[in-house]
């Protein structure tokens, strides 16, 4: 019998007229259900994050601190349960699975630090002869209503990076899931609500595509903050009215692997970036610019290393890859790779699809970069590799993408370094390592159409909050 998990509203657990079957993308086994909210659900747990917006700002920053950590703890105690419904459901590799529970441990209790440590300015005012005799406070305040949309790919840690920060800071929050992953965001609800969060401060939401638009549009909402495709997310904020909007979008994440690379090292960490979670991140590795002198030795190694990849259910231990999220996304991508063929490309190994859901982790040589493959975000376990002569042009390769999230460049040349933290046009740099690498309390956004904002519970805070200034005359002789 399959597992039920009711919604979360405004601190029920609630069922509607619409259930939601959850399967395993590897097999399309039940995995469990949930139910789809509908319009008075939505009504019903906006009104009550407005409301219940008061008592959160009055919430004494060690209590929201208390309540995260008291989250985190649960979610680690919970972690082998919810690990296997993360991986049932999202077709992720256990191991990979439980990682992302630890993370989202992390984010929550960092989150709780970061409220004990929210401050504000004191700032001096006699830089002029009219400011002599009064002070200067900025301290930042909550929003109130927030609006958070999650995606499937890391549904639990990055529904997390929208629940946490708005906790800490004081806000409360309706949150969507993604429909094809709604069970990890869940499990969040669920720790909060053992935490003791007041009632009406969280509801966690499936809902379609038509009823997420309302949380995009209602000016109840103070901000909006959204995880998915470019695309969606650029025409969500121009919707969104006066509300702020923070974005984090694809990616295409280029790597540089230099002529002083260590190359049997760059191989190895660029085969975990490009097909870890089948390439489902927006830091995935996909565009690899390869130093001429090296250039044969690397790509000799990657397909080497391509080659022990465990291909198979996700449930199994052993499995380093999975399948794609859905068959649809398998059609997708063995589509465009057919595409990068014929207009040149060279498969050196896979390009293929393995069964209805799982295509083989692939490298392409010689890849136009007017082909899909390199000019849109391949979410797929798909990369290219591109030859170099001159470090320069291969940066300024990287740079000619319309995204701009993460990028990676192994090399053991400072000055290679200095300049590429210059001159790349991306969020972050990765210095000997694939733009993959994240830790949750780093600043973590893009540039281009890769977003706005940042998140990491720090930044994410900050964005949740509003600086608010007070001036006080000492002098009034």
């Amino acid at each position: 019998m399959s597992l039920e998990y009711p919604f979360y509203l405004a601190g029920q657990w609630t069922k509607s007229a619409q259930p939601l079957p959850v399967t395993n993308p590897y097999d399309d086994s039940p995995v469990a259900t949930t139910w789809l909210a509908t319009d008075a659900d939505v009504e019903r747990a906006t009104q009550a994050a407005v409301e219940a917006a008061t008592a959160m700002r009055n919430l004494a920053a060690y209590r929201r601190a208390e309540l995260l950590a008291k989250a985190s703890a649960v979610l680690t105690r919970r972690k082998e349960e919810i690990g296997r419904a993360l991986a049932g459901e999202a077709g992720k590799p256990i191991r990979d699975a439980l990682t992302e529970v630890d993370r989202a441990a992390m984010t929550f209790l960092v989150a709780g630090e970061e409220a004990r440590r929210l401050g504000g300015d004191v700032i001096p005012l006699d830089l002029a002869a009219h400011g002599t005799g009064r002070l200067a406070i900025m301290r930042r305040f909550p929003l109130g209503a927030v609006a958070g949309i999650s995606p499937f790919n890391f549904p639990l840690n990055l529904s997390a990076h929208k629940i946490a920060p708005a906790v800490a800071a004081g806000n409360t929050m309706v949150l969507k899931p993604a429909t094809k992953t709604p069970l990890s965001a869940l499990f969040l609800a669920a720790a909060l609500d053992e935490a003791g969060l007041p009632k009406g401060a969280l509801s966690v939401l499936p809902m379609s595509r038509e009823l997420g638009d309302r949380l995009v549009t209602d000016d109840r909402f103070k901000l909006l903050t959204f995880t998915g495709s470019s695309s969606v997310g650029w025409r969500m904020k121009a919707r969104a009215g006066k509300k702020k909007v923070i974005l984090e979008l694809g990616g295409n994440a280029g790597v540089i692997i230099d002529e002083s690379a260590n190359v049997p090292y760059a191989a190895r960490r660029v085969v975990t970036g490009g097909f870890a979670y089948a390439g489902q991140s927006c830091i995935s590795v996909q565009r690899v610019f390869v130093h001429d002198r090296i250039y044969d030795a690397f790509a000799t190694q990657l397909v080497a290393g391509l080659q022990t990849l465990v291909i198979g259910n996700p449930l199994d231990p052993k499995t380093d890859l999975g399948p794609m999220i859905d068959a649809g996304e398998v059609d997708r991508i063995e589509a465009w790779v057919n595409d990068a063929v014929a207009a040149g490309a060279r498969v050196l190994t896979g390009g293929k699809r393995i069964s209805r859901s799982v295509y083989a982790p692939t490298v392409l040589d010689g890849v136009p970069e007017t082909a899909k493959v390199c000019a849109e975000e391949v979410f797929a376990p798909v990369i290219g590799l591109y030859r170099f002569t001159d470090f320069n042009e291969a940066m300024a390769a990287v740079n000619r993408s319309r995204f701009g999230l993460q990028a990676g460049v192994f090399t053991n040349d400072l000055l290679h370094m200095l300049v590429a933290y210059e001159v790349l046009e991306a969020g972050g740099i990765i210095v000997n390592d694939v733009p993959t690498w994240r830790i949750d309390h780093m600043p973590y956004g893009g540039v281009k159409d890769s977003g706005m904002g940042r998140e990491g519970p720090r930044y994410t805070i900050e964005e949740m909050t509003e600086p608010k200034l007070l001036v006080i005359n000492k002098d009034m002789g």
